[in-house]
């Protein structure tokens, strides 16, 4: 497009998911649905790990801000989202748009690493038992997960801070049900390659990293496993990586698949489908994974409602 037809913008319209205005009584039920879920079951992951003793240990307290991130890039996207389904106008500020697609990505990164770190905790609680506790020391803990908040922001205000030296977009609608640097990115009508090829290889990079971590550890933790004469230890350790690795699969193959591939292979109609699955349904299915496959966390929620209805 002719540099004439672009100009900055005050406020982007995002289009949603389907233009069929039949379908968005039943989307906005669908999500609410969804949405609803993910707040009860995260914010209850939370409570039952901060209220239960039995649960203070390094593997819930990771969990718990596990719980948290979900949360918060669930809540970030879907209300906008609903509010956009039944507004006619879909209109979002162009500070709306920035701070959204902003939180989204610190949101992403963090919980990218915040896996890998989860990994090397089951590494250390099954292949070194007798240590685990003085190895995951509270300290160590907190550090982790302050360099998972920390690279996530960090990374995350490089993308934004570029994609504010934009001076013009040929377009003030964006395609997308919310604000993503990839839809947003094919709007300007300057050179945007180096925010495409910063963003591919910021992706690239973590991805290497942690999916290395994870595979790593869980390489560590089958040889201790095939090592252990008892059954019952065998199938007690698999049952505590099963929840993580379920997550692992479906977050990262979500985001390989979103973000670690070239611009030209782009498919926005695809990309749209996928995010809803890593921004809506991932965090409605984490609280869920994790709860349904854990005893502990059963048996302290029953015990949390059992003394709540004593009461």
């Amino acid at each position: 497009m002719e540099e004439g037809n672009c100009s900055t913008v005050s406020e982007f319209i995002l289009l949603g998911l389907s233009d069929l205005p039949e379908l968005s009584i039943f989307l906005s039920l669908v999500f609410l649905l969804i949405y609803g879920v993910t707040v009860m079951g995260n914010l209850g992951m939370i409570t039952v790990i901060w209220v239960s003793s039995q649960l203070r240990t390094p593997m819930y307290f990771f969990l718990s801000h596990l719980s948290l991130v979900d949360f918060c890039y669930s809540t970030i996207i879907v209300p906008k989202m609903l509010a956009n389904i039944l507004d006619k106008e879909k209109a979002i500020s162009f500070l709306g748009c920035t701070v959204q697609s902003y939180l989204l990505s610190t949101c992403v990164i963090t919980e990218v690493i915040l896996l890998a770190v989860m990994a090397y905790d089951r590494f250390v609680a099954i292949c070194y038992p007798l240590l685990y506790m003085v190895i995951m020391s509270q300290k160590l803990c907190m550090g982790l997960v302050s360099v998972c908040y920390l690279c996530g922001t960090v990374s995350s205000l490089i993308h934004i801070c570029l994609a504010l030296e934009i001076p013009s977009y040929k377009s003030n609608v964006i395609n997308h049900f919310f604000c993503d640097l990839p839809p947003l990115l094919s709007l300007a009508c300057s050179d945007v390659s180096i925010n495409e090829l910063l963003l591919f290889i910021v992706a690239t990079f973590y991805e290497i990293i942690t999916i290395m971590i994870i595979i790593t550890s869980y390489l560590f933790i089958l040889i201790t496993i095939l090592r252990m004469r008892s059954a019952e230890g065998r199938c007690k350790a698999f049952s505590t990586c099963t929840s993580h690795l379920t997550a692992i699969i479906v977050f990262h193959g979500t985001i390989l698949f979103i973000y670690c591939r070239p611009s030209s292979d782009y498919s926005l109609e695809t990309e749209k489908v996928a995010t809803v699955f890593y921004t809506v349904v991932i965090p409605m299915l984490n609280p869920l994974i994790y709860s349904l496959r854990n005893k502990d966390v059963k048996a302290a929620l029953r015990k949390m409602v059992g003394f709540k209805i004593c009461c």
